[in-house]
């Protein structure tokens, strides 16, 4: 366990722009191509169109560069935005504008105060006896880090840092259910089946992970919560959409209608817009739309779900279930500590539904 030190930073709930010299645990079981891309697209004069952007009044458009030139395909396939649940989204972000005023005031009244080392060690701690897997995953404390928390392959080990400045009170368990419930307890489980190579996963004709796996990992992260509102990935699904249509600065004065601060809209408006070199042009990296995405796919179809198999398979996606029961290696898999009791973890997920105000017969009319 190690502590980190630097210049505080405006807590995000932004998934983490790598910086380089990890492979996030999230990423395909294929191969560490992830890195790659995160690193590619993570402009290097960042920081100063940061300030030009600031100094603007919030009317300039970035012109980004970037270490070395873009992956063509990877930007391709990742350049068109779906408007399919745009409406679901833009109804989660008002449920809790409805409710609370402004989403910092959500943050505040839900998330608690903001937590000092020593809780934040314990919390640690507690959730890894939890998951029986303590001296398994280095952890770290940053307060540098613009994401609340990411999960990375360190020198062959799984590490977690966590942002000092986001670790609050009642949402710390739900980024560890997130990031070790999910994505590590998944990574583990799926190196003892037969399909954790890529040429596994084609020999057994396997989906991509996605958008199970950050879907399973987004509603874990609100599990159990009084209001476990989808504001994070409803936000992320919003914001490609419309960079898909608008130019930076546009798109940075549309998401004021949901967040107040402008550190935070500058992160979200950077993650649509990563890969662009003029972001006075309409474009997108749509990438982000996985969670909520994911997330409604999984609600969909969660009747139908065995959640603890899912567990059990790895990495994989929830329509591959089935037909991979019979292969599973299943002696010593995990299961995450709150999908034990199947009755009240669906419980849960209706709780989601209803306080989102998602409804089953338009999830039905809309995803098959």
């Amino acid at each position: 366990l190690g502590g980190g030190r630097g210049h505080m930073r405006p807590a995000t709930s932004l998934p983490h722009i790598a910086r380089g010299g990890a492979t996030p645990l999230a990423a395909s079981p294929s191969g560490p191509r992830g890195t790659c891309l995160l690193v590619a697209l993570r402009p290097i004069n960042i920081d100063r169109e940061r300030d030009t952007f600031f100094r603007s009044d919030f009317q300039y458009d970035p012109q980004f560069e970037y270490t070395e030139p873009q992956p063509t395909s990877v930007l391709e396939k990742y350049c068109e935005g779906s408007g399919q649940f745009l409406s679901q989204a833009v109804r989660i972000m008002q449920c809790v504008l409805r409710k609370y005023g402004s989403y910092e005031s959500f943050e505040v009244a839900t998330g608690g105060s903001i937590l000092p080392k020593s809780r934040v060690w314990a919390s640690v701690r507690k959730y890894l006896q939890k998951e029986r897997c303590v001296g398994e995953v280095v952890v770290r404390l940053s307060e540098e880090l613009l994401s609340q928390a990411v999960m990375m392959v360190e020198s062959c080990r799984p590490t977690l840092t966590i942002n000092l400045a986001g670790a609050r009170q009642h949402w710390l368990e739900g980024m560890l259910r997130h990031e070790i419930g999910t994505h590590y307890i998944r990574g583990v489980n799926n190196g003892r089946q037969p399909w954790h190579s890529a040429a596994g996963r084609k020999q057994f004709g396997l989906k991509p992970a996605n958008p199970t796996e950050e879907g399973l990992a987004s509603l874990h992260s609100v599990l159990f919560r009084k209001n476990p509102f989808l504001w994070r990935a409803a936000l992320l699904y919003f914001t490609v959409y419309h960079a898909g249509h608008m130019s930076f600065s546009q798109l940075f004065h549309s998401i004021g209608q949901f967040v107040q601060d402008p550190a935070v809209r500058w992160e979200y408006c950077v993650r649509a817009k990563r890969g662009q070199t003029d972001t006075s042009r309409p474009g997108c990296f749509s990438k982000d739309q996985v969670y909520l995405d994911g997330v409604l796919r999984i609600l969909r179809h969660r009747r139908n779900i065995d959640f603890k198999m899912l567990a059990s398979l790895g990495k994989v996606s929830y329509e591959d279930v089935e037909h991979l029961r019979k292969f599973a290696v299943l002696e010593r898999t995990r299961i995450p500590h709150f999908m034990e009791d199947q009755e009240r973890y669906l419980q849960q997920l209706d709780h989601i539904i209803t306080i989102n105000e998602l409804d089953d017969e338009e999830l039905r009319q809309l995803i098959p």
